[in-house]
């Protein structure tokens, strides 16, 4: 399995998960024009991409979704509030992704549950590789952690999490009080240091990789959000690495469920 960050942050969110030579794409942030650029950034192609998953329909996660649908034919796997907030992908491209049940997507096993977050009806995912048994759970916008995510997330080998913002940044920068609320209000984006703590309690000897998702560029740096987050860690095996916020690049590569992660990863 292999796993690279097209873009994260405000600016736009999109991940390719692989195995083999078979593709999904997590979130569609980007319009087709600079999806390809991005994806030609890391030697890969739309038409590799089997299908398209969505967590929510924010500008920032799905703005170039529809579009994207239109011009490559993807089937398209959302929550069914996350489709009814899109309406120009035409339904017999929709499959509605129901929590707890396991979808075959590809060359993957997908499983969803809920998250809090602002949006219809968001969720996070675990993806499980048919061929190799690697498990990778991806959650992008929280707002709060439920225990339903991090039983699904138990016993992964890679994780790709959100840690949004520092608090003392957030406090005492330039966004107004109510902004600010809404951020750390439960239904927004987790700090680094929530995102330390849940990591820590998924960190298992198996878990070879651990990637930020979601930086803010106001609020946050990747080296301050690796280290608080390493800093929770303590002496985990596993190394905390911020996705590229306006960049692509892979993230990390797994060769087997057991096996060692390399990672690639361009700070």
């Amino acid at each position: 399995m292999r796993i690279w960050s097209l873009g994260s942050g405000s600016r736009g969110n999109a991940l390719v998960v692989g195995s083999g030579d078979r593709l999904v794409l997590v979130d569609c942030g980007f319009g087709p024009r600079a999806l390809v650029t991005r994806l030609k950034a890391v030697g890969l192609v739309p038409e590799m991409i089997e299908a398209l998953l969505l967590t929510h329909e924010h500008q920032d996660h799905a703005d170039g979704a529809a579009k994207a649908q239109h011009k490559w034919r993807w089937p398209v796997y959302a929550s069914a509030g996350t489709h009814a907030a899109l309406r120009d992908i035409p339904a017999k491209h929709r499959v509605v992704l129901q929590a707890g049940a396991a979808q075959t997507v590809g060359a993957f096993t997908v499983e969803a549950t809920p998250v809090p977050h602002d949006a219809r009806e968001p969720m996070a995912f675990a993806l499980t590789a048919t061929a190799s048994g690697a498990r990778v759970g991806i959650a992008h916008d929280l707002g709060a952690v439920p225990p339903a995510l991090e039983r699904l997330f138990a016993r992964c080998d890679a994780l790709c999490l959100e840690a949004n913002h520092d608090g003392e940044m957030l406090r005492h920068g330039p966004y107004p009080r109510a902004l600010q609320d809404r951020i750390r209000g439960g239904r927004g984006h987790i700090d680094n240091a929530e995102s330390g703590a849940l990591a820590r309690r998924l960190s298992h000897p198996g878990l070879k990789a651990l990637a930020l998702l979601h930086l803010s560029e106001t609020n946050n740096t990747p080296s301050l959000a690796a280290r608080s987050v390493n800093a929770v860690l303590g002496s985990s095996r596993v190394q905390a690495h911020p996705a590229a916020g306006r960049s692509a690049e892979l993230l990390f590569a797994l060769e087997a469920a057991t096996r060692t992660t390399q990672f690639s990863l361009a700070l």
